[in-house]
């Protein structure tokens, strides 16, 4: 790599190509292995820096987001600059334009902006991320045992909740007090105050799903706008947006809309809104549609 470091696919010894599970497995694999509590001596300095480097390839290559940024601009997607905004290409969460992924097209929402993202990108603490792996307990050393002795509570919250943030008033040891809630925070995720961690549990929303810092979401158009083209209005984390659907789609089509997914806990960057058109087929015709269908039959369509 230009700047010096290793290529975070070299680092968990994984291919481009690979899944997320794939990555999850590496992972932990190489995260067991370099655990600076197995090393001692002069080995053990060698181990605490391989330990960061693993669990910051892993914080990239499992989020959708941040993997798609590497992909194309390498470390340099997390420096100051950015990469971003240069002709050919454009951000996951900027306006360049261009195909992104194996999409039949791509719609945006949002004007472009240069730099990069995750220009403050902060890779936070390796235990807590290794912690937070492993279920909330390291098999190794006095610092996790140290981390087990902090309480710990779980608290479900609304979908939206989680993308907005959200404050709650809770009972902590006893004691009624206000925290505040992130936006952005996902399934599972664990926040660390000054005297107790706590964990997030989601609650699934009739409309939207989440992957990561996308948002997904299913919408049903008429054959005949599928045919003819047409506009609809799609519903998203930051209200109602109206899209084009073009003559000819096809079902299954993904419509990308750029920058209205989840804002990240981590960096400024935001998700995109990807929205399946689902093309409906009709359980019952009148004579009259019978008969239109039977005459676009016998030309062929």
């Amino acid at each position: 790599m230009p700047n010096g470091k290793s290529d975070y696919y070299d680092i968990l010894g994984v291919a481009k190509s690979a899944s997320a599970d794939e990555i999850k497995k590496a992972y932990r694999k190489q995260a067991l292995e370099w655990h600076p509590d197995k090393h001692s001596g002069a080995e053990k300095e060698t181990a605490e820096k391989r330990f960061k480097e693993i669990n910051e390839a892993y914080q990239v290559l499992s989020d959708t987001q941040k993997r798609s940024a590497y992909d194309q601009f390498g470390h340099q997607a997390f420096e100051p600059g950015g990469g971003f905004g240069r002709a050919g290409g454009g951000s996951p969460s900027g306006g360049q334009g261009g195909q992104w992924g194996p999409f039949t097209y791509t719609y945006s929402t949002s004007g472009g902006g240069g730099g990069s993202p995750y220009s403050s990108y902060d890779f936070g603490d390796p235990f807590d991320i290794f912690e937070s792996f492993f279920g909330g307990g390291s098999p190794f050393g006095a610092r996790s045992a140290r981390t087990r002795q902090i309480p710990r509570y779980s608290i479900a919250i609304d979908f939206m909740d989680a993308i907005n943030g959200v404050e709650k008033d809770v009972e902590i040891n006893g004691k009624r007090r206000k925290i505040k809630i992130p936006a952005g925070v996902d399934e599972g995720q664990r926040i660390k105050f000054d005297d107790f961690i706590l964990s997030i549990n989601v609650k699934p929303h009739e409309l939207f799903e989440r992957e990561g810092s996308d948002i997904y979401i299913k919408m049903e158009i008429p054959f005949s706008m599928a045919v003819l083209g047409g506009n609809i209005d799609v519903p998203t984390v930051d209200g109602t947006v109206k899209i084009k659907v073009r003559p000819g789609t096809q079902p299954g089509t993904m419509v990308r809309l750029r920058g209205k997914g989840v804002q990240s806990v981590q960096s400024r960057g935001k998700g995109d809104e990807y929205v399946r058109l689902i093309i409906a087929t009709p359980d019952r015709l009148t004579r009259e549609q019978r008969d239109l269908i039977n005459d676009l039959k016998k030309e062929g369509l």
